[in-house]
């Protein structure tokens, strides 16, 4: 048994005379510091590449395990990065605003040895030799331990309870984080406002790139100007001479997304349908909207009796405020419609599967899918986005309205707020672009994307015409849209289009079908 001398350390802070005493241990009886390089894992979804957008750490901090680490952005959302693990960053190797490959290398962590374990390899690997060496020396454990290392240690072993955990302990910053979680800022931003008691979502978005609070945004802010002058600001040019603005990551893979249509050969296909009929039902839908949709619901007709006297009522499903709405469009109705051709229509339920290019027998093959799954055109501040209502078919005419306007909500978000679970990789087989919602046009020429079905249609402004082949040719005025559709000639025959349209037709122009698939 080693015979080890004992020194006396004052450790207790207003104690004084008492001492307590330590016993020195051999370097190699003290716990190994090892730096790991924290590397970007796959996040799934075909995503090769993000965007850090900020960083939450900054270097020699301390971190503990589900300590948020970066954000970082996609083409189709962004992703809260957080430690695997606790430790001390000692260095950022992609700084905000960089992209960062899959497997790339983030952050350098000194973390103990022992709090290592065979999971974390798959997201972690050692730093270089040379940086082991140069950390081997910073951190060995002197012969008289100090006290500024045993309050680290300390502060290293404390842990804090999950962010999830019921038990964290909120405070003032969490809570007014929380409410600018989901603007697009530099940390630096953020800590003023925090400071200052500022809520960034009244300034958002701001007049950085992709809508970028910066530090002069809240200065004019604080100082009494608008959020509009501060915008006017901005696009009032310095120079006279051109100015050169480079393409953010969602425009940019818009880019490269339409340089990729061209290699699939479109067949256009446009006429208009009557949706007159569809449009007196309208209020009628309108006056039956189920209370848990409506923000506001409206008071129980049951004031002399009670419905559950006898046996409780189920108590409906709980919505988001995000899913709730006051009334119904039209755009819910030509989903639900759009959903019952494509039941009908197995060919515009599929989309193509590409066989291994190693094989060259092999040749593209159709995966024809049980339920209609519809993509949306999405125009946020941050470019254009395409998520993807699943099983449409089984959705109802209110349920439909509620994911709309809850996708809508997530795409104002800056950065934008929508998720793999809202995109999924597989993505729908028709999209629909809603562009008649923002300018008068009547037709337009959507453009195919691989991997965004066999088909895409545009729909264009409702206009009251006069019709006259209606009214035993007097005439009649009714209410009627230009659609416009592109299919992918490889698998969809013009033919099978214009026999598609017009089953889609007889459901969009006689609404009461729908009464008597439901009874």
């Amino acid at each position: 048994m080693l015979n080890l001398p004992r020194r006396p350390l004052q450790l207790l802070r207003g104690w004084p005379g008492r001492g307590s005493l330590f016993h020195s241990s051999p370097i190699a009886w003290a716990s190994l510091k090892v730096l790991q390089k924290f590397k970007l894992a796959d996040i799934g979804e075909g995503i090769t590449e993000c965007e850090v957008i900020k960083w939450n750490v900054k270097p020699e901090g301390v971190v503990q395990a589900f300590d948020q680490l970066c954000e970082v952005q996609s083409d189709k959302a962004s992703v809260e990065i957080t430690s695997p693990f606790d430790g001390i960053v000692k260095e950022l190797l992609v700084q905000e605003g960089e992209v960062a490959k899959v497997g790339q290398g983030l952050c350098l962590i000194e973390v103990d040895e022992e709090s290592l374990d065979s999971n974390s390899k798959e997201f972690t690997e050692p730093a270089q030799p040379e940086q082991e060496a140069v950390q081997s020396k910073v951190f060995e454990t002197p012969s008289q331990p100090s006290l500024g290392h045993l309050e680290k240690a300390l502060q290293l072993r404390k842990r804090r309870p999950h962010p999830l955990d019921p038990n964290h302990p909120p405070n003032a910053a969490t809570i007014l984080n929380s409410f600018s979680k989901n603007v697009l800022a530099k940390p630096a931003v953020r800590h003023m406002a925090r400071e200052l008691g500022v809520d960034l979502n009244r300034l958002s978005p701001g007049s950085g790139r992709d809508g970028r609070i910066e530090k002069g945004d809240l200065e004019r802010y604080l100082s009494g100007g608008t959020k509009d002058s501060s915008v006017s600001s901005m696009k009032q040019p310095q120079e006279s001479g051109d100015v050169v603005v480079e393409l953010g990551r969602t425009r940019y893979g818009m880019w490269k997304a339409m340089e990729k249509s061209l290699e699939i050969p479109h067949f256009g296909y446009s006429t208009t349908l009557d949706i007159t009929d569809l449009h007196s039902l309208l209020p009628r839908l309108n006056a039956c909207i189920p209370p848990h949709y409506l923000s506001a619901p409206p008071p129980s007709p049951y004031t002399a009796v009670n419905p559950s006297s006898v046996y409780p009522v189920p108590s409906p499903p709980s919505v988001l405020p995000s899913r709730q709405f006051t009334k119904l469009t039209y755009l819910p109705m030509f989903l639900k419609t759009l959903s019952k051709a494509m039941t009908e229509w197995p060919l515009f339920r599929s989309s193509i599967t590409l066989r291994p290019s190693t094989d060259s027998q092999s040749k593209p093959a159709l995966t024809v899918r049980p339920h209609s799954d519809i993509s949306i055109a999405l125009s946020t501040p941050t470019g254009l986005y395409t998520p993807t209502i699943q099983c449409a078919d089984t959705h109802t005419i209110f349920s439909l309205a509620a994911e709309l306007k809850h996708l809508s909500h997530l795409g104002r978000q800056m950065p934008c707020g929508l998720t793999p679970a809202e995109m999924p990789k597989k993505g729908g087989t028709i999209t629909v672009s809603n562009v008649g919602a923002i300018g008068a046009g009547d037709f337009a020429s959507p453009i195919l994307v691989p991997g965004g079905g066999v088909a895409i249609v545009a729909l264009g402004r409702a206009k009251w015409v006069w019709d006259v082949d209606r009214g035993d040719g007097k005439g009649e005025r009714r209410l009627k849209i230009g659609v416009s559709w592109t299919a992918d000639h490889r698998v969809v025959e013009g033919a099978e289009l214009a026999a598609f349209v017009e089953c889609w037709r007889s459901w969009v122009e006689t609404p009461e079908r729908l009464i008597g698939e439901a009874v």
